[in-house]
């Protein structure tokens, strides 16, 4: 396909269409269409850049597009790209803008606490706004990903579940055996006056199976791996290793957002399986040694309790809990600018709010599986 920039005139505005492949291997040709309109553009006061017939795009067509708008607004026209057309094409040019944003006026007043709040408010849907478009864009990489197998840092995958799985192991299994003998506890001293010590076995299955194993393990890991993906990332975008693999053409969704969200969704499920055992166990050292009951008394109870629907109610959430986990932490990092102080504060965001949403996400199940009688 042939490099052009079409030039579509209407009075004092004009559309630029460029089609064809704008990279590296074209770069004489894309550079002589982008100087060609020039002359074409005489007597222009805005310009737009329309990128949907671009056939692809890489560093080298992004900086000589870039340049060529700078040298519009230099000149001052009103040069500005549509982004809906070609969204990804459009964050590359952005990169090489010499455009930088206003400082805003520091604030010689101290704000009231009623006007942070109204800030807070005024800022809410713009944050739900970034959060829906950070989901739905990582929703339609995911055909591109089957698509383009080749587009997914695959060879990361073992690492990322080491890291977040076997790593976490310790951690999420000695959460999950106290919680157990939390639960043990309880149950001996607040069953025990009524003569019913013998179910606490099953109140330790139905409570941490259903609800509490998939939440404690939750937690945990958005405290220690979401932490980490969240730095990770933020590093790689204040750094500008984000912007540098978009220039090579790799779309950073796909190249690192993915096998990281993959890496959650397959490990989350089993430290919960994992929890779930050390949390029996729990709850029979506890029930030993505050009660009568011999262990193969508690055993046999135990196993009496487990049901499949026990144990399915509290394993399907955890993937969704994962995966949360994945977007948040990741999409925090991205949305980091700045240097090293940004990467702690996005960190922090990132904590904050997985752990919220997982207790959020295990609440709304809870409350699914109660409708449907499960």
């Amino acid at each position: 396909m042939s490099v052009a920039v079409r030039v579509d005139r209407e009075g004092d505005h004009a559309s630029l269409v460029p089609a064809g492949p704008f990279d590296l291997s074209h770069t004489t040709a894309v550079a002589r269409a982008v100087d060609g309109t020039v002359t074409r553009l005489s007597g222009c006061v805005s310009v737009d850049v329309d990128l949907a017939e671009l056939d692809r795009i890489d560093g080298a067509g992004a900086a000589l597009l870039a340049r060529f708008l700078d040298q519009l607004d230099a000149e001052g026209r009103r040069a500005c790209v549509v982004e809906g057309r070609n969204p990804e094409a459009a964050r590359l040019i952005a990169l090489y803008r010499e455009h930088r944003a206003d400082r805003p006026p520091s604030q010689t007043h101290p704000i009231s606490p009623l006007a942070r709040i109204g800030a807070l408010a005024a800022r809410l849907p713009g944050k739900a706004n970034e959060a829906l478009d950070f989901t739905g864009r990582c929703a339609v990489a995911l055909p591109k990903t089957a698509a383009h197998p080749s587009s997914v840092d695959w060879r990361s995958l073992p690492k990322l579940m080491q890291e977040i799985g076997a790593d976490a192991l310790p951690v999420t299994s000695a959460a999950n055996l106290l919680v157990g003998i939390i639960i043990g506890f309880l149950g001996v001293s607040q069953l025990g006056r009524f003569g019913a010590v013998a179910y606490v076995p099953e109140l330790v299955v139905v409570a941490h199976f259903r609800e509490l194993g998939p939440l404690v393990t939750a937690i945990v890991v958005a405290g220690r791996s979401g932490a980490g993906l969240a730095s990770e990332i933020a590093t790689m975008k204040v750094s500008e290793e984000i912007d540098a693999l978009r220039s090579m053409g790799l779309d950073p969704l796909r190249w690192l957002i993915v096998p990281r969200c993959l890496a959650l969704v397959l490990t989350v499920p089993l430290l919960t399986w994992v929890g779930d055992v050390l949390a029996l166990v729990g709850g029979l050292g506890a029930t030993a040694a505050l009660t009568h009951m011999t262990t193969r008394a508690y055993i046999q109870a135990t196993l009496n309790a487990i049901t499949v629907e026990h144990f399915l109610a509290g394993l399907v959430k955890t993937p969704f809990l994962g995966l949360a986990i994945g977007l948040i932490a990741c999409g925090q990092g991205l949305l980091a600018r700045g240097g090293a102080a940004a990467v702690g504060v996005r960190t922090t965001t990132a904590v904050v709010l997985a752990i919220f949403s997982v207790i959020v996400m295990s609440a709304l199940f809870t409350f699914f599986f109660a409708l449907m009688g499960i």
